[in-house]
């Protein structure tokens, strides 16, 4: 018997699905939209791009796809942190392209209600703002939940086809 499961709704999403990926990038824990993950993997060997930017890692091979590698503390401007046995890579699905981005560690998955999240501050962050969807806070722990296919789309990445016009 599954005690403790409740019903759900499989298949429709509802209003907006608040499930989220959490991983840690030095101190701070953030959060991405479950959706878009298609696979999490350990830190492996990567092969480097000549002049590529210096958060991109380089490319892997994964079943035949070339993967872009993001390393996200580079991209945050944080402090280096060596590689070790709990470093990640998330394999991302964003607009129709497969990224990977490299975090120090994958926490967990959560689900958010209305309640729980607030939109982004005003202030000054380590992040552009307009990649931030807003904050989750779960007991004492606070999330920085992030539009991942924003950021990943940006001009400033270049690694997905812009879909608007500016």
């Amino acid at each position: 018997m599954a005690t403790g499961v409740t019903e759900s709704t499989n298949g429709s999403m509802g209003n907006m699905d608040n499930e989220f990926l959490t991983f840690r990038l030095g101190s701070e824990e953030y959060g991405i939209n479950i959706l878009e993950v298609q696979e999490i993997r350990g830190y492996g060997t990567v092969t480097h791009i000549a002049n590529a930017p210096e958060f991109i890692k380089g490319v892997v091979n994964l079943r035949g796809n070339i993967v872009p590698i993001i390393d996200m503390r580079i991209k945050f401007k944080l402090d280096k942190a060596d590689y070790d046995q709990f470093t990640v890579v998330i394999i991302l699905t964003i607009l129709g392209r497969v990224i990977g981005i490299v975090v120090d560690a994958v926490s967990d998955v959560i689900n958010l209600n209305a309640e729980q999240m607030q939109p982004a501050p005003q202030f000054g962050t380590m992040i552009n703002a307009e990649y931030i969807m807003g904050l989750g806070t779960v007991e004492e722990r606070m999330l920085i939940l992030m539009d991942i296919e924003k950021l990943m789309g940006s001009s400033e990445m270049g690694l997905v086809a812009d879909t608007t016009t500016h």
